[in-house]
């Protein structure tokens, strides 16, 4: 009996525990994606329709690495610049925590760009690039992956370029570059 007690109060301090409450990206994309503001996107590597057979080891290493690509992006227009303005103060302040460390930061005033990651300089885990405009809105894209690195991310670019990118994935973000205003 005592053990069934011990036990089931383990159990929920467990549950407590591991139910973080902190903002995180993860979170506000799940809130987010069905919110008709937002545009979200899932990206596969399967996008770069590259021929693998042609890639030299370390091109290999670097595309097996990235996972995926998740995109958030909300379009302003002049009816909701109060949403935009309250969803990116969201956004900067979930991307101030120490776990999102800053690599660079482009822009000035209102808008700009940064990009940070998750993990350490050998073992990264997730790259966040955050790009906001005021007249278009702005953009959260993670790039996950396993054991990636700055070489690898290098890497992934040149891939990139031999790459021939399936548009169609990306037709959902023609919304947010053609705005009407």
């Amino acid at each position: 009996m005592r053990l069934n007690v011990f036990t089931s109060a383990l159990l929920v301090l467990l549950t407590l525990v591991s139910c973080n409450s902190e903002p995180s990206l993860q979170k506000y994309f799940v809130q987010n994606t069905d919110n008709k503001d937002f545009i979200a996107l899932d990206i596969s590597p399967s996008i770069l329709n590259i021929e693998k057979t042609k890639l030299t080891a370390a091109q290999t290493e670097a595309l097996n690495s990235f996972d995926k690509m998740n995109i958030l992006a909300f379009k302003a227009n002049a009816t909701n610049q109060v949403q935009f303005e309250i969803e990116r103060t969201k956004v900067k302040t979930i991307l101030k925590d120490p776990k999102y460390q800053k690599l660079m930061s482009f822009g000035s005033g209102k808008d700009g760009a940064s990009i940070s990651y998750v993990g350490t300089d050998e073992n990264i885990e997730e790259f966040v690039v955050f790009a906001n405009r005021k007249e278009n809105g702005f953009a959260v894209v993670r790039v996950l992956g396993k054991n990636m690195n700055p070489n690898n991310i290098m890497t992934l670019m040149s891939v990139l370029q031999q790459s021939k990118i399936d548009m169609e994935q990306l037709k959902p973000l023609q919304q947010l570059i053609n705005t009407n205003k």
